[in-house]
């Protein structure tokens, strides 16, 4: 996500307001070439150059006109820097991607400058806010600026400038090597037995006539999930643990060193503490408490759930359960193998019913139901023929809330993961709508039932930017705390498992199959089949993390054959999984924790919805109360305002606790 130019100083995406409207519909900046790039971004620097000349000029009677200058410095960043951000995940000219990566450096490099400049910092020192919007924004402006080291000595300010426009480089070079790479994993036709025959049509070979899979999730998932031979598995998944290689180990150990290196700077002992200062969590010290809650809840699950897997193996091999050993790359394929036996659940039989079209119609019209919005086609030239544009409109009052982009299929040099780039923020004061892009790579045969909940949490995401309705660009959307930027997302998951729901699919594809109500009810029983693995698998990844950016910034790859080492699968000599963990490379750097945190706010949340999933009174009330207020007013009292009490961990528990097998 982009973070604004008052964010975090180490976030990591990443004049005056106009009186005029804007126009109804936001046309997407789509630069053709990478001088256009260039120059867009040149001119943006320039002008911010003189923006910052201008300001640190004005009066001290300028009072909270200079938060109203300042958000519109950010609305300019945006404008330029936010669409760049998406192309560098989906142009298909890599050149393109290149000078959306070089402008997010130079524009970094400017930033680290400005919220260096001490008589910025005086004039935001004597501002009197004039309302609580006004104070928090205030508060995050200083933090900024004070995050960036203004009031550190000039030598240190030097020291941390640097040190902060390294860690973006940086971490632009993480991410370059998995977006870029074209590693193809070969198999001839007898190691696929059990793939799906659609996997195979039309796909690429090499000249001895194997079958080439590359490492997008379609052709990872194709073989992972189906192959039944535990020998192509392995080396499919190997492949994709290795993704990023040795260069992103060294990468990421050289962030490491230089996010404590700038912590220090400030007299804290480790990344961790600094990054925590700023979030719900507070500090380190209530993370490694919460997530030892998590550990406690969820060990013996995770031990037992293996256990399942284990004698579904050694049934599966006709082997004794002693000599059977459950692998890494078993997990996927036996969790849905006993998903099969346990509840007749066939996960790929649900593509038939969830054609990708479709199940984006069927995601506009839960949200049409529940926040009263609809999403109009739009006709823009985007970056690659599969991309799609819509206006979101309020159905009551016909006004344009903001423009929503989607791209759905995976392609070379794509981004390879699913994610919402939140790169537009709403403004009331400058009459600006918000703008966000969806980017997943799903199988164009259709979904399943997996896939469609991954779709409903990223649209949960894009549902925070584009239903944001603040006053200052700054505040908008998902440029709340880290540590709840997943909690609407993962808040929606659960939509999928309610037949009432999927019912909608009727109304947006006449010509689908109909949903069984018994299909629904069965996979609404499974999910919860070996869930204490994949929550024991979160937390492993929430504690590499805070382990990785602790005060002695330990070697990456040592640290985590340690700690997966303690599992109960063990490390697998030779696969290299943090050369592929972009989150804690960029900007969920000690922040991974915030997607187990989320969760219980998520849980939370979904109470208000228990007794209907398609309540409009409940929906209308949610976008309302939490979703429109952005940043703006601060996470626990979205909570409170929300649920009407003080937020609590008993659902995320009851969710650990459930058993449906």
């Amino acid at each position: 996500m982009i973070r604004p130019l008052l964010a975090l100083a180490l976030a990591l995406s990443a004049g005056v307001a106009s009186a005029q409207p804007a126009t109804p519909s936001y046309v997407f900046p789509n630069y053709r070439n990478a001088a256009q790039a260039d120059a867009a971004c040149k001119a943006l620097i320039a002008g911010a150059r003189a923006d910052e000349k201008r300001l640190q000029a004005l009066p001290a009677s300028t009072g909270t006109g200079l938060l109203v200058e300042l958000d519109g410095m950010n609305r300019r960043y945006e404008d330029v820097v936010g669409p760049l951000s998406l192309l560098n995940a989906v142009h298909p000219d890599k050149a393109v991607r290149d000078a959306a990566d070089a402008c997010d450096l130079a524009y970094q490099d400017f930033r680290n400058g400005f919220l260096q400049n001490p008589k910025l910092y005086a004039l935001l020192k004597q501002v009197t806010p004039a309302d609580d919007i006004d104070a928090r924004l205030l508060r995050d402006t200083l933090d900024a600026f004070e995050d960036a080291g203004v009031a550190l000595t000039p030598a240190r300010q030097a020291q941390a400038k640097k040190l902060s426009t390294e860690i973006t480089r940086l971490g632009q070079r993480f991410d370059r090597r998995i977006r870029d790479d074209r590693t193809r994993v070969a198999f001839a036709a007898d190691e696929l037995d059990g793939v799906p025959p659609e996997a195979l049509k039309d796909r690429q070979r090499d000249a001895q006539g194997r079958y080439l899979f590359g490492l997008d999730y379609p052709s990872y998932d194709a073989i992972i999930e189906n192959a039944r031979r535990g020998e192509t598995r392995e080396r499919m998944w190997r492949a994709f643990q290795n993704l990023g290689g040795a260069a992103n180990l060294k990468t990421l150990q050289q962030l490491g060193q230089l996010r404590r290196a700038y912590a220090q700077l400030f007299g804290l002992p480790s990344y961790a503490d600094f990054a925590m200062r700023r979030r719900m969590a507070g500090n380190a010290a209530a993370v490694q408490a919460f997530l030892g809650t998590v550990k406690d809840a969820v060990s013996q699950r995770e031990v037992a759930d293996l256990g399942l897997l284990r004698e579904a193996k050694a049934r599966d091999l006709q082997q004794p359960v002693a000599t059977t050993a459950v692998n890494r790359w078993d997990l996927t394929y036996y969790t849905l193998s006993e998903r099969r036996n346990r509840f007749q659940l066939d996960t790929e039989e649900f593509r038939t019913y969830f054609p990708p079209q479709a199940s984006l119609d069927f995601v506009f019209r839960v949200a049409g139901q529940l926040f009263g919005v609809q999403f109009e086609p739009l006709q823009q030239a985007l970056w690659h023929p599969d991309a799609q544009s819509f206006e979101v409109r309020d159905v009551a009052s016909k006004k344009v809330l903001g423009t929503f982009f989607v791209d759905l299929y995976p392609r070379e040099g794509k981004y390879n993961h699913a994610a919402v780039w939140s790169f537009r923020n709403p403004s009331t004061l400058a009459h600006r709508t918000p703008a966000a892009g969806l980017v997943v790579n799903f199988n164009r045969k259709g979904l399943n039932i997996d896939e469609l909940e991954t779709l409903l949490h990223e649209f949960g995401h894009a549902m925070h930017g584009l239903l944001s309705n603040t006053r200052y660009a700054t505040q908008g959307g998902t440029n709340v705390q880290l540590d709840f930027v997943e909690a609407p997302s993962q808040m929606l998951e659960d939509w999928v498992y309610d037949a009432r729901v999927l019912a909608l699919f009727k109304e947006v594809c006449p010509g689908c199959k109909p949903i069984p109500d018994d299909l629904v009810a069965r996979a609404s029983k499974a999910r919860d089949f070996a869930k204490g693995i994949a929550v024991a698998r979160q937390h492993l990844y929430a504690s590499y993390d805070l382990a990785l950016y602790a005060k002695d910034a330990p070697e990456p790859l040592a640290t985590w054959q340690r700690m997966e080492g303690a599992t109960p699968l063990g490390h697998v000599k030779g696969s290299l999984f943090p050369a592929g963990f972009s989150h804690i490379a960029t900007g969920y750097a000690s922040g991974y924790y915030g997607y187990l945190w989320s969760l219980v706010l998520a849980e939370d949340l979904r109470t208000a919805f228990a007794a209907d999933k398609l309540s409009s009174e409940v929906g209308m009330r949610y976008r309302e109360q939490v979703l429109s207020q952005g940043a703006q007013v601060a996470p626990a009292q979205l909570m409170r305002n929300f649920l009407g009490r003080e937020t609590n961990s008993d659902a995320f528990f009851r969710s650990l606790n459930r058993h449906n097998d």
